[in-house]
């Protein structure tokens, strides 16, 4: 069964009337786009690597702990509640590149939102951004059986940027929602656009 296709800027309700889910993966997925043709025929271009990479915020939307930065180099939060799958170096193929597994009730209680960015690694010495990207995606599955809950689509042009916003999971209560944001953002590695929420 496929999920809810959410559009920028929509909200959605991931517990509240599914008291039984707490593990979630939040899948991310990116194709190349077509090199350009040029002269001589179609230029080659290095792979785009993207990594996705989450951050705990506090209430106030801050990053209170350099552990809350979970990413290819910091594969999990201090209790295990977020971990990372592990990098991909090309986007090629079918399916999620990057997991991000979420177990919501075991987010410490000073972690009010899970924001999940993806940023392109050595953006400005290859000369990449995110017009070099097609078919992206961010989606919230129930680990219990990797059924997919929701899915957004980035479809705007992101040519220029180096970083996307993609979406949060936030609490609203005792409940957890997730936000559909989509937006672009300049940051040629993830310490930098970490270093917005200190």
């Amino acid at each position: 069964m496929a999920g809810i296709n959410l559009v920028k800027g929509q909200k959605i309700d991931l517990t509240k009337g599914n008291a039984g889910l707490s593990n979630v993966i939040v899948g991310l997925g990116w194709d190349p786009a077509e090199p350009a043709r040029g002269f001589f025929g179609v230029k080659k271009q290095a792979n785009v690597d993207c990594d996705a990479s989450a951050l705990l915020l506090s209430e106030n939307g801050k990053l209170v702990n350099k552990t809350n930065l979970v990413c290819f180099h910091n594969k999990q939060n201090p209790n295990n509640s977020v971990v990372h799958s592990g990098d991909n170096l090309t986007g090629d193929g079918d399916g999620d590149d990057e997991q991000i597994m979420v177990n919501l009730k075991a987010i410490p209680s000073d972690v009010h939102k899970v924001l999940v960015v993806v940023n392109i690694y050595d953006a400005v010495n290859r000369k990449q951004d995110f017009g070099m990207i097609k078919s992206a995606y961010i989606r919230i599955m129930n680990a219990s059986g990797n059924t997919e809950l929701v899915k957004f689509n980035l479809t705007d042009n992101y040519t220029g940027f180096t970083a996307l916003i993609c979406g949060e999971l936030y609490r609203y209560g005792e409940e957890w929602k997730f936000a559909a944001i989509g937006e672009g953002a300049h940051a040629a590695h993830i310490n930098q656009l970490a270093e917005r929420y200190i």
